[in-house]
């Protein structure tokens, strides 16, 4: 003891954040870090590096810390374990008492978990991969506005997945043409249409005029299909009291849902989930700027964590990958990412990258989102790989369609019901999933000429994330 408290530096280990014969409370919040320690540097005190900068502590002894029960505050990682087939790669588990948190805010959580510890010189790069979010604390969050259940009740759309488009060209258009290009993907057959991330209030399109020309176009497209259609209108801007002001116009318009963007922040986002549940509207959320930090495999945040704190933080609906698509998605990444955000209580996998069970104590799941570089030739992978709870976008796999934008919208729709027949029937929809396409396509000449302009159309390079599971030989 008078070791630890004499004046000058110690090693985190020596100071209590090296505590391997901790055993987790049912209340603590943990986090899976996957540390890159500097060279000479031991992996234990990298992982109590990390507990304790992520904590109470700073780089020397602080008699302070005798004022507070400073074992209670500690950090404590527990258990350092290598990472397979990456020798200078450790996963740190760590464990932090439910008082170290503010209730009900990501913002304090993120700040607390990953505010400074990242640019910590010991460590050549350091990675959250996973976090345990307990029901003690789960339960302080609002949640999703909505959630799947409710979206599906406001919508009156069960048994499929629902379809959207972003609009293209996302930059650029008037409103009047931009509202013409809603018309179009909602009268043939989309349940949605969407601002795309960067269209907020520019020079060539100010959102009161995008917001009036676009809920022209979803009423005059519900009128003629009688199904509730919707475009998610973007309400980030600069400030909360402007984001506010364009929610509350989307929603004197009639419209179901509105949107916002990961680059807002969290408490923006938030706020927008409590406006959202407060006013009956669903809420959008795209992931624009995660790559910049989720998908380089050493350093940064996992998306998997990303998408836990938008379940908390309240968003009805968020980008979680294709697999298929033109963007980033290991199969395995992007089933773990889905559960995270569909199920109600999740265990351990490390095939899916889940670290940790975790229990949300039924909080309403969230809907999740696959767009980038999608078609209808690949509906069947897209159900096989991401199910029913899941809106399908295909902006360019609408907008590009050779005989127009219903046109494309109507060959997603075709795809999609008979890939769902096929389902109920109980085909095999990744082996029989062309033959049924083609099938389709013979009643469909919409869908005909989307299988001839995209059907062989594919984005197969290697992903950057994926889980760390090596194969190990059992015996007989």
């Amino acid at each position: 003891m008078t070791e630890r408290w004499s004046a000058g530096v110690l090693h985190y280990a020596e100071m209590g954040y090296w505590q391997p014969d901790y055993v987790p409370k049912p209340t603590d919040v943990l986090a899976a870090f996957r540390v890159t320690p500097q060279p000479g540097v031991p992996p234990e005190e990298a992982g109590a590096a990390v507990a304790g900068e992520s904590s109470t502590a700073t780089w020397t002894v602080v008699w302070t810390d005798r004022l507070t029960a400073y074992d209670h505050y500690q950090g404590k990682c527990y258990s350092v374990d290598p990472v397979p087939g990456h020798e200078e790669q450790y996963i740190a588990r760590i464990a932090y008492d439910l008082d170290l948190f503010e209730e009900g805010s990501i913002a304090n959580l993120s700040s607390s978990i990953i505010g400074n510890v990242f640019g910590f010189k010991a460590l050549r790069a350091l990675r959250l991969e996973d976090m345990r979010i307990p029901p003690h604390y789960a339960k302080t969050f609002q949640g999703p506005a909505h959630g799947i259940v409710m979206e599906r009740e406001y919508l009156n759309k069960f048994g499929r997945p629902l379809l959207g488009a972003t609009v293209k060209p996302k930059l650029g258009l008037s409103a009047r043409n931009y509202g013409r290009v809603v018309y179009e993907a909602l009268r043939g057959g989309l349940d949605f249409t969407k601002d795309d991330e960067n269209i907020n209030s520019q020079p060539f399109m100010r959102w009161r005029d995008r917001y009036l020309h676009c809920m022209e176009a979803v009423n005059k497209a519900q009128a003629e299909t009688g199904e509730v259609k919707g475009h998610y209108m973007n309400v980030t801007a600069a400030t909360m009291e402007d984001m506010y002001e364009r929610a509350d116009f989307a929603r004197e318009l009639g419209s179901v849902i509105v949107m916002v963007d990961l680059t807002a922040g969290y408490t923006a986002i938030q706020s927008m989930a409590k406006w959202a549940r407060r006013n009956g509207v669903l809420l959008h959320l795209h992931r624009a700027g995660h790559s910049t930090y989720t998908r380089q495999k050493s350093h940064g945040v996992s998306f998997r964590v990303i998408a836990k704190w938008m379940r908390l933080a309240g968003v009805d609906h968020i980008h979680a990958g294709t697999v298929v698509g033109k963007l980033e998605g290991d199969p395995n990444s992007v089933a773990g990412f889905y559960d995270v955000l569909r199920v109600n209580q999740a265990e351990p996998d490390p095939v899916k990258g889940l670290y940790f069970e975790q229990d949300w104590v039924s909080m309403p799941g969230v809907m999740p989102v696959a767009s980038g570089g999608i078609h209808a030739g690949q509906m069947h992978q897209l159900l096989h790989h991401l199910g029913e709870d899941v809106i399908l976008q295909f902006g360019g796999g609408t907008i590009g369609h050779p005989l127009g934008i219903a046109a494309g919208a109507t060959a997603n729709r075709v795809a999609l019901e008979a890939m769902i027949k096929a389902r109920n029937e109980g085909r095999d929809l990744l082996t029989e999933g062309p033959d049924v396409l083609r099938s389709a396509a013979k009643r469909s000449r919409e869908l005909d000429m989307a299988l001839s302009t995209w059907g062989d159309v594919t984005f197969n390079f290697e992903s950057t994330d994926t889980p760390d599971v090596i194969a190990v030989p059992t015996g007989a």
